[in-house]
């Protein structure tokens, strides 16, 4: 396994991501898997790393001490505008789910069947993958990524 160090285009935080090669971080990135646990934006980079080197028997460095987070500059939460502006989107999420119906993740295909008609038209939220609402949105079918709650942590 592989350990990056990633760093959201959006947002600007840090966080680390596993993979089991190169090629995979590069696959999952273009399928739209990779996103940003603060603001869920898909543009997410490999940020600089520090080289991860075993200390020498008796250096009197612990191991522990080796692999703490990543070199680079510290993340820290949005501030100002940013931080109002993803409280207002947090709040517009609270709401599409308090009044939506959660469809899981067959999102993408019943937002399909109320777009065609087949489906009563009311506001649903639920999973898809990058690829999905891509499609959705070429063929002129409305759909917003939703930001992650804090509550959805618990």
């Amino acid at each position: 396994m592989i350990r990056y160090a990633l760093r959201c285009r959006r947002c600007g935080h840090g966080f680390d991501g596993w993979f089991r090669s190169s090629a995979d971080f590069d696959a999952q990135g273009e399928a739209g898997h990779l996103a940003c646990p603060v603001c869920d934006a898909r543009a997410v980079d490999k940020a600089l790393m520090r080289p991860a080197i075993a200390a020498a028997p008796g250096s009197g460095v612990s191991a522990g001490s080796q692999s703490g987070p990543t070199g680079g500059a510290v993340a820290s939460a949005p501030s100002g505008e940013a931080a109002a502006l993803y409280r207002r989107m947090q709040e517009m999420a609270r709401k599409v789910r308090a009044e939506g119906e959660n469809v899981g993740a067959g999102f993408a295909e019943e937002a399909r069947r109320i777009h065609r008609g087949e489906a009563e038209e009311r506001q649903i939220w639920g999973q898809a993958s990058g690829r999905e609402v891509r499609r959705l949105l070429e063929d002129g079918i409305p759909a917003l990524p939703l930001p992650p709650l804090p509550e959805d942590r618990n």
